[in-house]
């Protein structure tokens, strides 16, 4: 089959359109147009991954955050991240990538984590701005949780859950209890006043620098930051569906998760 034929199956699930509009999703280097055999799905695109797709033989590789989220303004190929570019293209990879679009949609990104921490009776978080999302395209999810537990009983649960290393615990009240849970994944900081404002006890999202969390403190929020990597949920979710695809279609392709882990930081 063609990678073509593959991504228009998948833009019937989480379409570019429904991208956020500073979002880069979609086709980032190759040939759509090229025959796939192999897809490797992976959270991202780094010069280890396309070394790993080269070793196990994949021709497509499907990325959640985007390969060229910033352009290149030289080849020089003394620059990491220009030489990774160029052994993709002299190798004939295609590599395309599901942003934004992929967080927002209905059983998409946000519902798997959701999903992952026990929430039930979700909602959307934040309205998307994709230019063709309806109402059920939403970033983030808000639900409530089975049996209510402590902020730093939750905190440790996401720790378990997300099986990081550790994590950012942002509150001032850390034995209150907690019953309805707001999560975005990703960069979620700018959005804490919508959980705020949806009756979240705790907040989970990643990234969250020094005077955002000082304003969630103010707001009386708590927050709990897990890094932006729990969103590597998506490796094993994308690979079950597309199997699914593959077989329920007669797919000629097998796919595969990368081994690799590209979080970025150790804790000591």
């Amino acid at each position: 089959m063609l990678g073509r034929e593959f991504v228009e199956r998948f833009e019937q699930f989480a379409p570019q359109s429904w991208a956020e509009p500073w979002d880069v999703p979609g086709l980032q280097l190759g040939d759509l147009e090229a025959p796939i055999h192999k897809i490797l799905v992976t959270l991202d695109v780094r010069p280890e991954t396309v070394q790993e797709a080269l070793d196990v033989g994949a021709d497509f590789i499907f990325a959640h955050h985007p390969a060229m989220f910033h352009p290149a303004k030289t080849l020089d190929l003394s620059v990491p991240q220009n030489q990774m570019y160029a052994t993709i293209l002299a190798h004939h990879l295609t590599v395309y990538a599901a942003h934004t679009n992929l967080d927002s949609a209905p059983g998409g990104m946000n519902d798997w984590l959701a999903a992952a921490l026990g929430l039930q009776d979700c909602t959307g978080l934040v309205p998307s701005h994709g230019q063709t999302a309806t109402t059920a395209v939403t970033m983030g999810r808000i639900g409530n949780l089975a049996r209510p537990t402590t902020v730093q009983a939750f905190a440790e649960h996401c720790r378990q859950v997300f099986h990081v290393a550790g994590l950012r615990l942002i509150s001032h009240r850390p034995t209150a209890p907690v019953t309805r849970v707001a999560v975005l994944g990703g960069s979620g900081s700018e959005f804490y006043t919508a959980a705020v404002a949806q009756g979240a006890d705790v907040y989970v999202t990643g990234d969250v620098s020094y005077h955002p969390a000082q304003d969630m403190l103010a707001a009386g929020l708590s927050v709990v930051d897990p890094g932006h990597h729990i969103e590597s949920i998506c490796e094993p979710r994308l690979t079950q569906l597309f199997t699914t695809w593959a077989a329920e279609n007669d797919w000629p392709v097998t796919v595969q998760a990368t081994k690799l882990n590209t979080d970025p930081f150790t804790f000591l």
